[in-house]
């Protein structure tokens, strides 16, 4: 039995032991096989709702509860940054290397070194500008941030631009004391969910092609799309780089057929726009619904927030 696609946007489709993959409805199928056509990437908690359980009145005091708690956490990052020395254990449990409980074994075990010299003191404090090397690396009290930005139309993916063309971090100014970096692009007409982040590693994995970060689209395109394009689109398009392979592809549940959703992994300049280019379809509107099992539920156009604990987990487990 079909499972309509997108209920939520968080849960685009389950895999399981033994189980089919769920996907979205009727689309179109593939070489060797036939999938279901229905995408729908309608938040399905609606604020304020009934229907899901909210009282009428809530949403501020909701509201009110998420703004406490990301005032509380960049108030510890700024007290962090304005001290001017630091725990070695914490200095390097901020770097992301582990815990300050399993620094303090690395620290006795011999592993850390300060300005060339092992440290093996337990409390010892550093300066900001101290070389910490462990594992033969420089590491750096930074405490990992990550923001999740619903960006709008105009903005492009960079730290700083030569034409002096508005950026994702005019939006974000606000949200870290530490310099972030967008994780991967959108092109300045693309909107949709993009990540922020200072952690190098974690912005390596999701941008690599190795690890197949997922992303979500909601394409609106000049014309309606037929079957047998969105056919060949499913058995693979080829570009320059190669042949552009698309995950899944259907239309979107209760829109015109000029409305499709599609799956990618590849990361490629512009891919989705040149996919239909090629078939003689222009995009007219292009918005990412999630990436990397992030999506942009109860952010508005042009907000941000910080990812919880759980995400941050779950980034990390990919």
């Amino acid at each position: 039995m079909d499972k309509k696609y997108g209920k939520t946007e968080q849960e685009p489709y389950i895999t399981g032991a033994g189980e089919e993959k769920k996907s979205f409805g009727k689309s179109a199928p593939k070489r060797g096989g036939s999938r279901p056509n229905n995408f729908d990437t309608r938040d399905k908690y609606e604020r304020g709702s009934l229907k899901y359980g909210k009282r009428p009145g809530t949403e501020n005091r909701e509201d009110k509860n998420k703004s406490f708690v990301q005032k509380r956490r960049l108030t510890k990052l700024d007290k962090d940054i304005h001290k001017d020395t630091i725990r070695l254990n914490k200095y390097i449990a901020n770097s992301g290397i582990c815990s300050r409980r399993e620094a303090d074994d690395l620290i006795i075990q011999g592993l850390v070194e300060v300005n060339g010299k092992v440290i093996t003191e337990m409390g010892y404090q550093v300066q900001k500008t101290d070389k910490v090397v462990f594992d033969g690396q420089n590491i750096t009290p930074e405490k990992p941030v990550y923001v999740l930005l619903n960006k709008p139309k105009g903005y492009i993916s960079t730290t700083k631009d030569d034409k002096a063309r508005k950026t994702v971090m005019d939006l974000v100014a606000n949200a870290s004391p530490y310099r972030l970096f967008p994780v991967g692009r959108l092109d300045r007409s693309t909107t949709g969910v993009i990540l922020l982040t200072n952690d190098g590693h974690m912005t390596k994995k999701l941008t690599h092609p190795s690890f197949d970060a997922k992303k979500i689209y909601h394409v609106t395109l000049d014309k309606k799309l037929t079957h047998e394009d969105m056919k060949l689109i499913a058995e693979g398009i080829r570009l320059d780089e190669g042949v552009a392979v698309v995950d899944q592809i259907s239309f979107i549940e209760g829109k015109p057929k000029n409305e499709v959703g599609i799956e990618i992994h590849i990361g490629w300049n512009r891919v989705i726009r040149r996919i239909f280019q090629r078939l003689g379809y222009e995009v007219e509107a292009l918005d990412r619904v999630m990436f990397a099992g992030l999506t942009k539920k109860n952010i508005k156009r042009g907000h941000w927030r910080i990812l919880t604990e759980l995400e941050v987990n779950n980034l990390k487990m990919l």
